[in-house]
């Protein structure tokens, strides 16, 4: 993904990245949290776990198309996914990269209570980026391990998915993991600049979507989640296009104390694959970003660097998004 010309100085380009290490433990200790408001019971999120998922993407090494890392890494997505009770749908595909390169993606999918027509799309990329272009120049060629950038958001969409199986919402929740987000054209490229070289295995899923004619009441797209000291703000085409689920997630948040993380303020607008959710299926969706509004790039210092490893994963952050997004879908009707 890539942040729009107010957050640095050029049009399109961008992701997000986050940071460090700290303690999944919860204030509450119980089996599951009681939402005192309408006595819904939702199941507590376990930042330990959704650490545990995001270190082993990162095993396979960086995810980028066309290695065999990426192969692995989506055997292994695809598997947990169905391991969680979900119904799984592989979509496979070729996209052209920026510079006409054949890409072989993969974007997953898992979905959860088919028979209801009331769902929420929940979604991350799952794909790392091929450049360590934000970085030193020795490192513009190296792909970058992708821990927050990538890995963070898939793991809290895996613990979610581990509680679907176990406890269903009153709804229906698809959980898609988007491939060839992080492929767009890179700082050193000399070419002509193209259009739409991000998020392609969005694009693809918004014209052929998983099933046909696939509807979504609003989705959450989970980018750069798990960074130490990390903020989301009102990502900016969010607001314009989803603001009622927006507000409903920062408000949420606000009830279960993470307002340090959740920030009721405007922040950066951001090339990431909610745009073409919404454009291409027409369904609100809110990307919850990381957005840093004292960095140049409006993101943290390890984005598209190869400093994005696990030393820059933090469990406060990814309990405190893990928990707003399940508090959400299980309290939806």
């Amino acid at each position: 993904m890539k942040p729009n010309i107010f957050l640095c100085g050029f049009f399109l380009l961008l992701s997000v990245c986050l940071a460090a290490c700290g303690s999944s433990k919860n204030k509450n200790t119980s089996e599951k949290e009681t939402n005192q408001e309408n006595n819904v019971q939702v199941p507590e999120f376990n930042a330990d776990s959704a650490y545990l998922y995001i270190q082993k993407q990162v095993a396979f090494g960086p995810r980028v198309p066309n290695t065999e890392a990426h192969r692995k890494c989506g055997g292994y997505l695809s598997q947990q996914l169905r391991d969680f009770g979900a119904t799984v749908y592989n979509q496979f595909g070729d996209v052209i990269s920026y510079d006409g390169k054949v890409l072989k993606m993969h974007n997953i999918i898992g979905s959860y209570n088919l028979d209801t027509k009331k769902r929420v799309l929940l979604c991350a990329h799952w794909d790392s980026r091929p450049y360590a272009d934000a970085g030193q120049e020795a490192h513009y060629h190296t792909p970058i391990d992708g821990a927050n950038d990538g890995a963070s958001g898939v793991g809290v969409l895996l613990e979610i998915a581990r509680h679907l199986q176990q406890q269903a919402p009153a709804i229906g929740i698809d959980i898609v993991f988007f491939d060839a987000e992080d492929y767009g054209i890179p700082e050193f490229y000399e070419g002509d600049y193209k259009q739409d070289t991000w998020c392609l295995g969005s694009q693809y899923w918004g014209r052929v979507p998983h099933v046909p004619d696939y509807k979504a009441r609003f989705g959450i797209l989970l980018d750069m989640v798990g960074g130490k000291g990390a903020t989301f703000y009102y990502e900016q085409y969010s607001s314009q296009t989803a603001n009622s689920p927006m507000k409903k997630i920062w408000d949420t948040a606000h009830r279960l104390g993470h307002k340090q993380f959740f920030i009721k303020e405007n922040g950066g607008n951001v090339t990431d694959d909610h745009i073409y959710v919404n454009r291409l299926r027409q369904i609100p969706c809110v990307d919850i970003i990381g957005y840093d509004p004292h960095s140049e790039t409006g993101f943290h210092p390890t984005w598209h660097t190869v400093a994005d490893n696990m030393d820059c994963i933090d469990k406060a952050t990814l309990q405190a998004v893990g928990e707003t997004v399940m508090n959400v879908i299980y309290n939806e009707k």
